[in-house]
């Protein structure tokens, strides 16, 4: 039963032209009149046996194919059939797209195939509702598959596992299997300043097309695996040519079967280096044989992602870590540096250097730690994001909790003391003006810059999360070096101070002052644990309110040598531990956050006044193809550079008219929870957080326009500019 190597042309490109739902048919009615002994063992493997509510869970179906035989790929080429997993899951628990290992080539004279031999594991993400109670969930689904040898056979398993839920991680025997298999997914291509254009004119229903990427390795073999499309074929024939220094350039050729040429190929660009295969995926437009481009254009000068070089992209970090010092986000913590510098100006001039070094060895040691955190989660097998911690409704609890308390220590409801119990000093870290204040104002200033990103930083860590281990650390302690510099030459040279003013009454007075805008930043953090928790978020307000009772009552009563200090400690702690039990751990269940509704609360941190639409890759084209440009504005609740900056230039009358003048398609890319589709997206743009403005000329040929720099006047000009 030789189904698809022996058929011939004229049947394959039928098959190309039939939807979807036919060949599906087709396929599965062969399986259901096949009766054979499959050459392909199926079963389901988890990467966890115990996991807890909201998590996501990584699944695989375990393909294991007999010597001589083999499966395919989500492409599987010129003949063939891509495996489907057909999941029959439990309420609350959600599959997942299909994640594909990098595949083998197998050419042949007459059908080259992308397959899979003797193992692959399929994998699926699969997402728990917040809301699931403890107890085991079945996990089932149909695999369907076609293995060949000589001869090709469709075959089928059913395949099921079980997952529990409880209140802890367990990982699963497999776990370490399914991490291997994470590995072998392709890369993102973002860092390679991937481009692609047509080489010349077609002839007939061919036309060859030009591939070029940044290598500054020695590359002994190149390949590009194509993604499957309806309208058109990638073939799988490559041929490697001259080209610039330090670029890989690929000539191939693409078959049309109906409609226009296509304006963008995506795939896996392949590199065989020092005996090591690289893979990276990319999804890039296509450019004209005139203009010779297809990369993402910036409005920048000179901060495109065009062949970024090391040192350019050091300097944008440098420059980036100076301007997050304006940014509204660190803007309480530089307040309270200016306080301390004033204060040991008068006290001891000579201790500010050794301070301010302090202070820069906090900021520098913080930004080593998120870089370690990036390098652990690309090594996982995750895509890494600045900001990414800002997804954790766990972390969000956590800062609340402890920027409220810096708060209550400004306003003077307890006192700085180290040797007290742990809640006083978490708190009061942020005024101590000795070594140990000077490094907290470090981590605290650096924690409270990553919901920021600002001019040039974006391009900058853009560059940084596509890079090794090394290229990530250096890029990250730079952007740090930025961000202390500032105080770092203060601090060596105390002649400067004296232009500062005298210390004072005044000091105190500034000191409860700056108390404010710190509980403004606790208000901002706790207005974003609606999403994760819903009306559940109501219950930490009352915990901080009782928060609030104990340190105030250890303040008054232990601190300030009151009587019944015993006591005052007992009252404190019973406030402390049993709002803990009680509101924390019983009445918001902080340790599992429920679906959110993102269709809800978008109207939250949405600019207003203009007919936002989901961003996808889908509604760009169809815009496009109408001939309209694109306005997409990747955002974040969490942002408070998109809603203090970026938000009030979309509102902008001006703006939101110019959008109904051109007609623009406005998009929004909602990245508060974390989004692999935005991610990748981002990653695509050569930028690795938000805010971003993306401005899609009307005509389909031309490169989008990446923003950092957002005003009124930027996004009218752009609107202007895309419409010519």
């Amino acid at each position: 039963m030789n189904l698809l190597r022996t058929a011939s042309p004229h049947w394959l490109y039928a098959t190309r032209l039939a939807s979807p739902a036919t060949l599906g048919a087709i396929f599965f009615g062969l399986i259901s009149l096949s009766a054979h002994a499959a050459h392909t063992r199926a079963r389901l493997v988890l990467a966890t046996e115990t996991a807890r509510p909201g998590e996501t869970v990584m699944a695989a179906v375990h393909l294991h194919m007999e010597p001589g035989w083999h499966t395919y790929w989500k492409n599987p080429g010129a003949s063939g059939t891509a495996s489907d997993i057909n999941w029959q899951l439990p309420k609350g628990v959600s599959a997942g797209e299909i994640q594909w290992p990098v595949p083998e080539k197998l050419p042949d004279t007459n059908a080259t195939t992308y397959i899979y031999e003797g193992d692959v594991f399929l994998l699926v993400p699969l997402k728990l509702a917040g809301n699931l109670s403890p107890g085991p969930l079945e996990l089932k689904a149909k695999v369907a598959w076609l293995e060949c040898e000589t001869k090709c056979i469709p075959a089928a398993a059913d395949v099921r596992g079980t997952l529990t839920v409880g209140n802890e991680t367990k990982p699963s025997k497999e776990a370490g299997e399914i991490a291997d298999w994470q590995k072998k997914l392709p890369k993102s291509g973002a860092g390679l300043s991937a481009r692609a254009w047509w080489e010349k004119a077609a002839t007939d229903d061919l036309r060859p097309l030009l591939l070029e990427w940044d290598s500054t390795n020695a590359v002994s073999e190149t390949d590009f695996y194509p993604y499957a499309s309806e309208q058109f074929e990638v073939q799988a024939e490559t041929q490697r040519i001259p080209g610039d220094a330090g670029k890989i350039r690929l000539r191939t050729l693409v078959k049309k079967f109906h409609g226009d040429w296509p304006k963008r190929v995506s795939g896996v660009l392949i590199q065989q280096t020092a005996g090591e295969r690289s893979a990276y995926e990319v999804d890039l437009p296509v450019g004209t044989p005139s203009s010779s481009t297809g990369t993402v254009a910036s409005a920048n000068p000179d901060a495109g992602v065009v062949a970024p070089s090391l040192w350019k992209m050091l300097l944008y970090a440098l420059v980036g870590g100076l301007i997050l010092n304006v940014m509204p986000c660190v803007l309480p913590v530089i307040a309270l540096k200016i306080l301390g510098f004033v204060r040991q100006a008068s006290d001891n001039p000579g201790r500010v250097r050794v301070l301010g070094i302090i202070y820069s060895l906090g900021v520098l040691v913080s930004f080593l730690v998120l870089a370690g955190l990036v390098i652990g989660v690309k090594a996982a097998g995750h895509r890494a994001g600045w900001g990414m911690q800002f997804s954790s409704p766990q972390f969000l609890v956590v800062l609340t909790v402890l920027v409220t308390l810096v708060a209550l220590n400004l306003f003077g409801l307890f006192d700085v003391n180290l040797s007290g119990d742990v809640m006083g000093a978490a708190g009061s870290l942020a005024s101590k003006h000795g070594a140990a204040g000077a490094f907290f104002n470090g981590v605290l200033a650096t924690i409270l810059a990553t919901p920021c990103t600002a001019p040039f930083l974006g391009a900058a860590l853009g560059f940084a999360f596509a890079q090794n281990a090394a290229v990530i650390v250096l890029m990250f302690l730079t952007v740090g070096l930025g961000l202390a510099l500032p105080y770092l030459i203060l601090s060596s040279q105390p002649a400067w101070l004296k232009f500062l003013p005298k210390p004072g009454v005044w000091m105190e007075k500034f000191k409860i002052a700056m108390g404010f805008p710190m509980l403004a930043t606790a208000i901002w953090l706790f207005s974003l644990l609606p999403i994760h928790y819903g009306e559940r978020s109501w219950w930490l307000a009352l915990f901080l309110v009782i928060l609030a009772m104990a340190v105030w009552v250890f303040g008054e009563f232990v601190q300030r040598s009151r009587a019944r200090r015993g006591l005052g400690l007992a009252f404190a702690l019973v406030l402390l531990i049993g709002g803990y039990v009680t509101i924390i751990e019983g009445k918001l269940q902080w340790r599992s956050s429920q679906p959110p509704n993102l269709s809800k609360n978008k109207s939250d941190h949405a600019p207003k006044g203009i007919a936002w639409q989901p961003w996808s890759p889908e509604a760009v084209a169809a815009a496009r193809a109408e001939g309209r440009p694109v306005l997409i504005d990747f955002t974040a609740g969490w942002c408070l550079t998109c809603n203090t900056i970026v938000k009030p230039a979309l509102e902008n009358a001006a703006v939101r008219k110019k959008i109904e003048e051109t007609n623009a398609q406005p998009l929004l890319a909602d990245y508060t929870l974390y989004s692999e589709n935005i991610g990748n997206e981002l990653d695509r743009l050569g930028r690795a957080g938000v805010p971003l403005v993306v401005v899609y000329p009307k005509d389909p040929g031309k490169p989008p326009v990446v923003y950092d720099v957002v005003t009124a006047g930027t996004l009218l000009n752009a609107l202007t500019a895309a419409t010519q």
